[in-house]
């Protein structure tokens, strides 16, 4: 009998440690994953069709940057219709406190003229500006934006790959954070919102 109740024991022992190596998972307290390095951003000097426009201009607001170009099939268009909804969730107050700078990356198509045309479709307080090659280059590279031409069989005879994320800057001009491309509105309306407090 008591040889009964041992391999009971065992038998009912060993259920219970495979149940609890299979089933139970206890909560451990979640480490946040660091925060890539943003790029050091900074201050610049381009040309919009209204003149020359420099960051500095916009101290005191929060500055959403964007580098692309007005020709771009897809990326473009979307991240700045999703820019111009998160705009319209503002209120009035809010909106009068932010800026969105569209950089061309493209200065061999997108005039000034262009761009300014371009940009207003999307929204009245979107500025399309672009620069001199080497300019344009320098200035990406402090925000960490990438950009190249890449040849393609069409009219254009080519199209520029570029980073699609759009990046915030501060009221002070230190860039803040970045926006992903494909973000929805209301998650780039929560995103200026935090910019501005």
């Amino acid at each position: 009998m008591s040889e009964r109740i041992w391999l009971a024991l065992v038998i009912f022992l060993t259920t219970l440690l495979v149940g609890l190596a299979l089933f139970w998972s206890p909560a451990l307290p979640e480490a946040a994953l660091p925060k890539p390095a943003l790029a050091p951003g900074g201050d610049f000097t381009l040309q919009s069709a209204d003149g020359t426009l420099s960051l500095k201009d916009y101290r005191g607001k929060l500055v959403l940057v964007y580098f692309g170009y007005t020709y771009c099939p897809d990326i473009c268009p979307t991240s700045l219709a999703a820019t111009a909804a998160a705009l319209n969730l503002l209120t009035p107050e809010e909106a009068a406190q932010v800026a969105v700078i569209f950089i061309s990356v493209d200065p061999q198509r997108d005039t000034p003229a262009r761009l300014k045309e371009y940009a207003a479709f999307f929204h009245p307080v979107m500025i399309g500006v672009t620069g001199t090659p080497d300019n344009l280059a320098e200035i990406a590279g402090r925000y960490g934006a990438f950009y190249a031409h890449q040849k393609v069989d069409s009219a254009g005879g080519y199209v520029v790959d570029h980073t699609a994320d759009t990046y915030v800057v501060g009221r002070s001009g230190r860039l803040l954070t970045k926006i992903p491309h494909g973000a929805a509105a209301d998650w780039v309306a929560r995103e200026i919102r935090q910019g501005l407090q």
